[in-house]
């Protein structure tokens, strides 16, 4: 009798824990907030067994992008606790799913440290920027309390400093500093040199997620577009829109990542740039750049495994539609830009491009007739697998660019 007590209640203890660890695991990838339509017809597909113990009817403000916010208690199957979570309630929003390759033409808010070197001066080797503590990835703000916007404006304040001690305001990890560089003449030109090469400004072709007519905003990429040398985001001081087109492909293979090609059709903007960050390029066109009909953004907790289609332009024929799997989805927010395991099944597409390439990211993830989210990442060693991110994480940033523009306009 004894051996049966204590096999239940080993038996007991095993299931306890199991289920502890699996409340532990959906307490840390189940995200603090939702967005909704509805708090009360509230689920997951991705996690059905979580159901809705309790919506508070306490509503608050909770900001510009939705009315009100609910906390909820999500229990599994109904029970047990598993976390509380905030339910945003929305309106359901329509926007132009896009696919079109477009231009973008960026400069920088200061300028970027790309790399550190050494100057030759008459007494030996030297390097001012590095005795100084500047770090590759820096940002120099201003230079002596006048700000620096381009290369062209910090080689002149450095010529012009006699070798004396400049101050330079920095920007690193988000947190301002001050580095006292002292600038040395370089025995080759007999020019103060500090002794760094600096970026100032970006180009390239990129792919529209959506365009939002009501507001003319619109997203794309799904990533930041970062610096070549030190795969930080470019700090975006202005920007412009212009249109683009793609005249051929270099199709992918494993190990060996391909790319749509293409160039610039018109040096006249079509738009402005605004923001760039984690999530994408985000800014205002003058009018839609697709004429497809506006569709409805499906959050997260509707994002569901199972196909898809993704709108794509590998050629001059323009967007068209191309099947795929969603393999994967994550619902945490520690990857905001790898929410979904996308895989390539459309054999046309498979045979126009090897599957995922450089330069699709942006390209609309469709689901259910909902826009899901956006390609953003191949797996270089499966190109016909890579990262999707989801539409709502790019409309956080909608809502910025359109504060944005509107302060600009007051």
């Amino acid at each position: 009798m004894r051996k049966v007590i204590q096999t239940a209640t080993l038996f007991v203890f095993l299931a306890v824990s199991a289920v502890m660890g699996y409340v532990a695991y959906l307490n840390f990838e189940i995200p603090d907030r939702f967005y909704v339509s509805s708090p009360e017809n509230f689920s997951m597909t991705q996690y059905e067994q979580i159901e809705v113990a309790d919506a508070g009817s306490s509503d608050q403000e909770a900001g510009t992008n939705f009315s009100i916010s609910r906390e909820a208690d999500l229990r599994l199957l109904g029970v047990i606790p598993v976390k509380s979570a905030y339910l945003n309630q929305v309106g359901e929003t329509y926007v132009v799913p896009c696919g079109t390759p477009f231009g973008l033409k960026m400069l920088t808010d200061g300028v970027v440290i790309v790399g550190l070197n050494p100057v030759e001066t008459f007494t030996g080797t030297a390097y001012p920027a590095d005795a100084a503590g500047l770090e590759q990835g820096d940002i120099i703000l201003s230079v002596d309390g006048e700000k620096v916007a381009s290369n062209k404006e910090l080689t002149m304040l450095v010529r012009e400093s006699g070798g004396e001690p400049m101050d330079f305001q920095v920007k690193r990890d988000g947190k301002e500093l001050q580095c006292t560089v002292t600038p040395v003449k370089s025995v080759s030109d007999e020019e103060y040199r500090c002794g760094i090469w600096v970026r100032d400004s970006s180009a390239g072709i990129g792919t529209m997620t959506f365009y939002d007519p009501a507001t003319g905003i619109f997203g794309g990429l799904g990533h930041a577009v970062c610096d070549v040398d030190t795969g930080e985001p470019m700090p975006l001081s202005s920007g412009e829109v212009v249109p683009a087109y793609i005249s051929g492909v270099k199709k992918g293979e494993k190990g060996a990542p391909g790319e749509l090609q293409g160039s610039f059709l018109s040096s006249v903007p079509s738009g402005m740039l605004y923001l760039n960050n984690e999530t994408g390029v985000y800014g205002a066109l003058s009018s839609s750049p697709s004429q497809n009909e506006a569709i409805p953004l499906c959050y997260r907790q509707d994002v569901e495994e199972g196909p898809a289609q993704v709108l794509v332009t590998v050629d001059g024929q323009g967007p068209q539609l191309y099947d795929i799997v969603i393999e994967e989805v994550n619902l945490g927010d520690n990857t905001p830009t790898k929410n979904m395991i996308l895989h390539v099944t459309d054999p046309e597409l498979l045979e126009a491009t090897g599957g995922i390439v450089q330069g699709m990211s942006g390209s609309p993830v469709i689901q259910n007739g909902k826009l899901a989210g956006a390609v953003t990442h191949v797996f270089v060693n499966d190109p016909t697998r890579g990262y999707g991110i989801f539409a709502e994480n790019m409309l956080d940033n909608c809502q910025k660019t359109q504060n944005i523009v509107e302060n600009d306009r007051e």
